[in-house]
This record gives structure tokens, C-alpha cells and sequence, in this order.
């Protein structure tokens, strides 16, 4: 029970805890910032995983090296998108029901919030809800119930996960070689020094804090 525990509040605030994940398996970090992108846009029921904030927090190590961004930045692409596919499929496969029953791992709050969502912005929904925290994971699900047809779909969701990863990673990456920033970084890997580094932050309002420098996954 304790290890189930302790493996959930990983995937929970891997963000928060990317460095020491970093330093403890190194190229396998990869595998699991996949795994976390992937399942909070991929499936209905984990909406609470950190999405922004670990785009960010990822981008943020690949800036001073922890990470290689040419092998980083594809790979959590793909992970965006190929999540909001899985969520489409899995909503069109349940189909319109979705709103006429109750589902126990669904709260109904969250689909009507979408389902208002894409009243307002129609088929932009798909790339306007990367950036919405909770509408991001329900919004390809209830587009694959009879919203949208799936052409129109892949297109809009090819362009939303290319804003999003873009702009989280390489955004992290321009503040994190900021003169400003790289003066706190070099200060805090000092081993004497007590002040950390960059702090990053996400519209779900995560912060994360590093310590000291993460080698790069061999």
C-alpha cells in the first residue's frame, strides 16, 4: 500500500520532484514524462495530474542540460497528442449516453463546464483547452462523443499540442538562460549556498524549487 502510495504522489507532482527523479534514473525520466503528459490528456479520469506545470518544469532542466531538448520536445509532443486521440476514441466510444447517465469515474460538473466551453468557442475548443486546466482533459473526450467528426479533430488537435508544448518548453527554456536566472542557478549550485534557483509556476498554480544541477539522463 505504501508503494502505491508513494508511486502515486510521484505521478502527482513529478514537477515538483523532477530533479531528484532526474538524479535517480536518469534516461528512464524521459519514459515518465511521457507517461504523465499522455495520461493527463489521455484519459477522462486524471484531469489532476500536472500538465503546465511539468512542460515548464521539463523545459526548465532541458535549459541547463538536464535534459536533451531535441529528444524532449518531439517526444512530449507526441505524448499530447496521442493522449487527446486515446481520450477522443474513448469518448466516442461511449458515445452521447455520457450525458444521459451517470458514470461514477465522471464528474458531471466538469463535462457540462466543457460541453459550455465548445458552445462558446466550437471546434477552437481543442486548441484554446490546452491551456485551460480540467477542460484540457475533457474537452477531446467530449469532442469524440458527437461533437466533432475526427478529420476536423486531428487537425485541431495537431495545432493545439504544437502551441502548447511549444510555448511551455521553450518558454521555460528562454527564462531559464535569462541573465537573471542564470545568476540564482549558478548560486545555487553552490554547495555552501542556500538560495534557489528559478521558480516556475503554471496555471494550475504549481511551483517547484531546485537545488542543485541534475545530471543528464546517460
Amino acid at each position: 500500500m505504501e508503494f502505491i502510495r508513494t508511486i502515486f504522489d510521484l505521478f502527482l507532482h513529478l514537477d515538483t520532484y523532477l530533479d531528484e527523479v532526474i538524479r535517480n534514473y536518469g534516461v528512464w525520466t524521459y519514459g515518465l514524462l511521457f507517461v504523465v503528459i499522455f495520461m493527463e490528456t489521455g484519459f477522462v479520469v486524471t484531469p489532476f495530474l500536472p500538465g503546465d506545470s511539468l512542460l515548464f518544469a521539463a523545459g526548465t532542466f532541458a535549459a541547463i542540460g538536464s535534459f536533451k531538448i531535441l529528444l524532449l520536445y518531439p517526444l512530449l509532443f507526441a505524448a499530447a497528442i496521442l493522449g487527446d486521440t486515446l481520450n477522443y476514441s474513448i469518448g466516442h466510444k461511449i458515445g452521447p449516453r455520457v450525458f444521459e447517465q451517470d458514470f461514477r469515474f465522471l464528474k458531471r460538473e466538469h463535462l457540462e463546464k466543457t460541453q459550455r466551453f465548445f458552445e462558446k468557442h466550437g471546434g477552437k475548443t481543442i486548441v484554446l483547452a490546452r491551456f485551460v486546466p480540467i477542460v484540457r482533459t475533457f474537452a477531446p473526450f467530449v469532442a469524440g462523443v458527437g461533437i466533432m467528426n475526427y478529420g476536423r479533430f486531428i487537425t485541431y488537435n495537431v495545432i493545439g499540442g504544437f502551441l502548447w508544448t511549444t510555448l511551455f518548453i521553450f518558454g521555460a527554456t528562454s527564462s531559464a538562460t535569462s541573465p537573471s536566472c542564470v545568476k540564482t542557478l549558478s548560486l545555487s549550485l553552490s554547495p555552501s549556498s542556500s538560495s534557489p534557483s528559478c521558480q516556475w509556476s503554471s496555471n494550475t498554480g504549481a511551483t517547484a524549487k531546485k537545488q542543485k544541477p541534475a545530471p543528464p539522463p546517460k
